[in-house]
């Protein structure tokens, strides 16, 4: 019947288990004022038994001692966790006066309390120490025992008696200590974890907008510098001829074209799942040298051309494109810095390396120094990324910039 399979789906727990998840969930202090009312109960109710004195000493003690003592242990009890090895030399001290007139079970059951919070609860290396004092609170009761009765066997058989409620407790509260122990290593290791991969994914994103902040750098500052020189150059005509500045206007506009192309295949680029072979999306190389230079020549430089790269070589996609973006951010700088110079650019293979050289001629003293750097910084990163490197500086014929680009080491 349904009703039957909703009871078997049901877990019960056992009343001991529930009552002991209930107490676990109250505040510490609760917790500790619940253990003393129950060792309060079993000590009423085993001195109701006749359970006290366990042994005869030959002192009759007062009837109202062994209560008295009772509730002093019990009250030490209430700090079994606040100060867990105060409330154990206190306890211990109750207890020999206890044992003294014969002890009691109801004092000897709340000590093994008190040792059993001291291990539990007490510093880690008084903790440590517990085995030894357990040996020692045995052989001191054992040598009480011997001075109040005169049978050896009778003392030795109380003292072994004694040593279960000592020693029990003391391996249970080590073994859920080491417990807690390997949980919070655990734990701290789980954080530690957590917080390398956190600081993992940081690096990660950083490394990613430092990327896409050089490639929006090399895609737009250089058809936006011509631009804006080209730009110039047509305000600074006046009323010249409607010929050279329809000529400017074209370039201009082909620069603006091919940057929006560019950009549109970086969006692309970043959008793709990378499963797709889309030849639309396929980044700017050196086959598109020569439409960059032409750019530049548009905007007044005399470029001259040198190149071993054709058709018939097969450069890894990585250095083709970082090839191209290191000539055009040289170039691009040379058009800023020194417009209407004279420039070469030569790219050749020299063993297992791709060498790029960009040399223009120096700016004049009145040329404009302005700049961010980003742009060599860029190339200096694009190089480093493929194990190369790259050099820019003055030289004998002028500015150069030369970046070394290892082939075997960049291939897949």
């Amino acid at each position: 019947m349904p009703h039957d399979r909703l009871c078997w789906d049901v877990p019960v727990l056992p009343r001991a288990t529930r009552t002991t998840m209930r107490l676990r969930d109250l505040p510490e202090w609760q917790q500790d004022v619940a253990i003393t009312a129950s060792s309060v109960g079993i000590g009423l109710l085993l001195h109701a038994l006749g359970w006290s004195p366990l042994f005869e000493t030959g002192l009759t003690p007062p009837g109202w001692l062994h209560p008295v003592l009772f509730g002093a242990i019990c009250a030490v009890e209430l700090f079994r966790r606040r100060a867990p090895m105060t409330a154990l030399s206190v306890g211990f001290v109750l207890l020999a006066a206890d044992s003294v007139f014969g002890a009691s079970m109801a004092v000897l059951i709340v000590f093994a309390d008190l040792l059993y919070a001291a291990t539990l609860y007490g510093p880690r290396r008084l903790s440590r120490d517990m085995v030894p004092i357990t040996a020692a609170i045995t052989i001191a009761s054992v040598v009480v025992m011997m001075m109040f009765t005169p049978d050896l066997r009778t003392a030795l058989v109380t003292g072994l008696a004694v040593l279960p409620f000592l020693v029990i407790p003391l391996w249970w509260a080590t073994n859920i200590r080491q417990h807690k122990e390997i949980a919070g290593a655990e734990r701290r290791s789980a954080m530690q974890l957590a917080r390398i991969s956190e600081l993992g994914q940081r690096a990660a994103i950083a490394a990613e907008r430092a990327r896409m902040a050089r490639d929006l750098h090399d895609v737009i500052a250089g058809h936006l510098s011509a631009i804006a020189i080209q730009s110039e150059a047509v305000l600074s005509t006046g009323n010249a001829s409607p010929e050279p500045t329809r000529s400017v206007l074209t370039s201009v506009r082909e620069n603006s074209v091919r940057a929006l192309e560019e950009m549109r295949t970086m969006i692309g680029l970043l959008r793709a799942d990378g499963s797709g072979t889309d030849e639309t999306l396929a980044p700017a190389g050196l086959s598109e040298l020569s439409s960059l230079v032409e750019s530049a020549r548009a905007s007044g430089m005399d470029i001259e051309v040198r190149s071993d790269i054709d058709e018939s070589v097969t450069l890894p996609a990585a250095v083709n494109l970082t090839a191209y973006r290191i000539a055009q951010e040289a170039l691009t700088n040379a058009m800023k810095h020194a417009p209407q110079a004279r420039a070469r650019v030569e790219v050749r293979l020299v063993g297992g390396s791709l060498t790029v050289e960009v040399v223009n001629e120096l700016p004049a003293p009145s040329a404009s120094g302005d700049g961010t750097g980003t742009g060599l910084l860029n190339m200096r990163e694009r190089a480093a990324a493929l194990g190369g490197s790259l050099a820019a500086g003055p030289s004998d014929a002028g500015w150069l910039v030369r970046a070394v680009l290892p082939i075997m080491q960049a291939r897949p």
